[in-house]
């Protein structure tokens, strides 16, 4: 299997307990019971475990907007293709933007030789002024041949450009997202925050991938279930469109490392001692200046997976950049050990944002083939002990391979790939006959260095392993401009 790592495509483009790190296997029989007794009517509602929030009333509340049209439908490699244009909803007012009707393309690859109800869904981004590519996706082809699984892809995750008040500004990405959260810290008004018509697009998607499938001119294909993917803002909403549909089983959000985002971004400006410029947009709308407000506060209850954990107990695996410009390696301290149920993170070393040239989209693969085949999920289990610089690792299962990835900043407490280059080494190691082993980097003179784990599960005849990463310890564990942040944070205060 060939499976093109695409990031400008997707990211534009047993029970456990709530400390437990590892991902634990659940019998076959046992899940299939559990799922059989999730009734269809169970498509539109929300889980039950948190209290309902402005994200469940908007998505749930019908639409009449909404409506697909099947455009095109070709042939290749064993694989058919139909692409469909899908209204998904309509978002404000005409007064208030300039496009209300969101529109996508939803792109369906069906296997001749289809092997589960289980379908990948992969939201993406890309603007309404695009004409719809004629060709399918090669990545998604190849997904869908390796898997035997549909894959839909669905674009256009904002609609943009946007223009809100006639103010003549096209908004793109955060720009977009910023804007309505600005909005929304002002007024109190859950209508202008992005990710809740991104999220519902996410429901469509899925609405009509199950309608149109079930069709003749579908093939009557049945489709019940969806793992769930997306990268940066679309990772984002991979995560929302878990916490309000449960036809979502298992999820794959793809460099969103920002759950529990007050720590998170305390931490990035500690670090960094200046806000990142890749979330210059939120800074040039004054968001930074509400962190530790009511407002802010309330702000996250709405939009930050962090605070849907307890619905959020579906398997998980976060695929994450080790050289991100948006977010610092370490920042799955701040939210990991918090999550409920099955959880895996990769970290993918000498990548930023974008992913590009690296073969997360294998991993997807892998994650799609074990949870739509019902495959046990490898029982992994590791912790940083931040004050010995060390990460323990204990693994049930055997790994194809252990990998222990470092990487050394003389002059910053600054892992960007933008800034040290393909820092990252890599260097074979073993587990003891436990299947554990602690592992150490030699604290540095000077700077920071930065190292974690990485393992590999072979998946039989599955041409891609299951590749999964303990978190990144940072040695020494200090931040150089804590002093900084503690004064800008009393100033806020005041």
């Amino acid at each position: 299997m060939t499976i093109e790592n695409s990031p400008e495509k997707w990211p534009e483009s047993d029970c456990l307990s709530a400390n437990s790190r590892s991902g634990v296997y659940m019998p076959p029989k046992l899940r299939a019971l559990f799922s059989a007794s999730l009734p269809a009517v169970m498509f539109f509602s929300p889980p039950t475990s948190a209290e309902e929030t402005d994200l469940d009333r908007y998505v749930h509340a019908p639409d009449e907007a909404y409506e697909f049209e099947l455009m095109q439908t070709d042939s290749h490699e064993d694989i058919t293709y139909h692409a469909i244009k899908m209204v998904s909803q309509t978002w404000l007012s005409e007064e208030e933007v300039d496009k209300p009707t969101w529109w996508h393309w939803l792109n369906l690859y069906v296997p001749e030789n289809l092997k589960s109800e289980v379908a990948l869904l992969v939201i993406s981004g890309g603007s309404t002024r695009s004409d719809h590519p004629r060709d399918p996706d090669q990545t998604f082809l190849d997904t869908a041949l390796a898997t035997g699984n549909v894959v839909a892809e669905l674009r256009m995750v904002p609609n943009q450009p946007l223009i809100f008040h006639n103010d003549g500004k096209e908004r793109f990405e955060d720009d977009l997202v910023a804007y309505g959260w600005d909005k929304y810290l002002r007024s109190g008004e859950s209508k202008w925050l992005a990710r809740l018509p991104m999220t519902k697009s996410a429901i469509r998607g899925m609405d009509t991938t199950i309608e149109f499938l079930s069709q003749p001119e579908g093939g009557e294909v049945s489709i019940e279930k969806f793992v769930v993917a997306g990268a940066s803002k679309r990772g984002w909403t991979t995560w929302m469109t878990a916490a309000v549909d449960n036809r979502v089983t298992a999820i794959a959000p793809i460099v969103i490392d920002m759950l529990n985002s007050v720590p998170s971004f305390e931490h990035h400006f500690a670090s960094y001692g200046e806000y990142s410029p890749a979330v210059g947009d939120y800074v040039r709308h004054g968001i930074m200046n509400w962190q530790g407000t009511p407002e802010y506060e309330k702000l996250l209850s709405i939009v930050d997976p962090y605070h849907y954990r307890q619905r959020l107990t579906l398997p998980k695996l976060m695929i994450n950049s080790a050289g991100d410009q948006f977010f610092l390696p370490d920042s799955s301290r701040f939210y990991f050990e918090d999550l409920i149920g099955p959880k895996y993170l990769r970290y993918v070393a000498n990548t930023d944002h974008s992913l590009k040239g690296s073969d997360a989209a294998q991993t997807l693969a892998a994650w799609q083939h074990m949870i739509s085949s019902g495959l046990p999920l490898p029982i992994f289990d590791w912790s940083i002990d931040w004050e010995k610089g060390s990460i323990r690792v204990e693994s049930e299962d055997t790994p194809k391979n252990l990998t222990l990835w470092q990487a050394h900043n003389p002059d910053a407490r600054d892992f960007r790939l933008e800034t040290i280059g393909p820092a990252w080494k890599a260097s074979e190691v073993t587990l003891d006959s436990n299947g554990a082993g602690e592992f150490f980097v030699e604290e540095p003179d000077e700077g920071w260095t930065a190292f974690f784990l990485e393992v590999a599960y072979p998946l039989g005849d599955f041409p891609a392993p299951f590749k999964i990463t303990t978190g990144v310890a940072v040695v020494p564990d200090t931040r150089p401009f804590e002093e900084k942040l503690n004064e800008v944070k009393q100033k806020v205060s005041r």
